[in-house]
């Protein structure tokens, strides 16, 4: 806000007044001590000619609070209960697009790869052991890639397709059940090779756009939900980038192979 108004040409003294505000209030709102209202944005916008601006940053003022959540936090009454929360945002959506360079996604993982992945969680940050309800839960958001309503566009680097979870056995039901995957009507499974060349695209945070709504980035300490319209829209963009690096159908499918012949070469 600090910006729009150095961009108006206004001291805090002179939005103060055309606002009949205390230049204090300036001073707090950016430096913030001090909260502003919906209608502060507003009334500040339009002080500044920035009205163009100011619905965002409603919005972004009305998710501030779930802007970034913390596992710690949403794990804190167990797997359960957060795969319960997640469940309901899943069943909201109808077109999805995830790209990932460190795990297999979410919607095609098989029940032993999140097992394996949740019983890792729980021992680093000491979660209630309730892993088990867990994944059936999460096997149940897995059915949704079957619904005709729903669209999936998944891109996965290659290197997450090496990174072992769980021992051989696991990863190898893992990658085989991905051989399947593209046969799913809806579903679009690419995967970027390992040789591509990243100099337009790079490789980026994990990250789950629902429809045009929304986008869900998992970071190492916490998600971070983005709403603001522009944000979004970037995250759009970038699929749509590393999508065009990415291999399809057979070549997909032969890159797969190669890394479950890859895990039979392993002592």
């Amino acid at each position: 806000m600090r910006e729009i108004r150095l961009e108006a040409g206004l001291s805090g003294r002179d939005l103060g007044r055309l606002a009949g505000w205390h230049s204090s209030k300036i001073s707090k709102i950016e430096y913030a001590r001090q909260a502003p209202t919906p209608a502060d944005i507003r009334i500040w916008c339009e002080h500044c000619a920035a009205d163009d601006v100011a619905l965002e940053l409603v919005v972004s003022l009305h998710n501030i609070d779930s802007l970034f959540v913390e596992w710690r936090r949403m794990e804190r009454a167990g797997f359960k209960h957060l795969a319960e929360t997640l469940n309901v945002v899943w069943d909201q959506a109808r077109h999805y697009r995830i790209y990932s360079g460190l795990l297999v996604p979410g919607p095609v993982q098989t029940a032993d790869y999140v097992r394996a992945l949740l019983g890792s969680i729980r021992s680093r940050r000491n979660v209630i052991d309730d892993v088990e309800d867990a994944v059936q839960l999460r096997m149940l958001r897995q059915q949704s890639i079957h619904h005709r309503d729903r669209r999936f566009a998944i891109v996965v680097e290659e290197s997450a397709l090496r990174h072992r979870f769980g021992g051989v056995e696991t990863m190898a039901g893992q990658l085989g059940y991905l051989l399947t995957v593209g046969t799913i009507p809806g579903v679009s499974l690419g995967v970027i090779p390992l040789d591509a060349d990243r100099t337009l695209v790079w490789p980026t945070e994990p990250f789950h756009l629902f429809d045009n709504d929304h986008v869900a980035v998992e970071t190492l300490t916490g998600m971070l939900t983005i709403r603001q319209s522009w944000e979004v829209a970037a995250y759009a963009q970038a699929f749509a980038g590393l999508a065009k690096l990415a291999v399809y159908g057979a070549k997909a499918r032969a890159l797969i192979a190669q890394s479950i012949t890859a895990l039979d070469a392993l002592p």
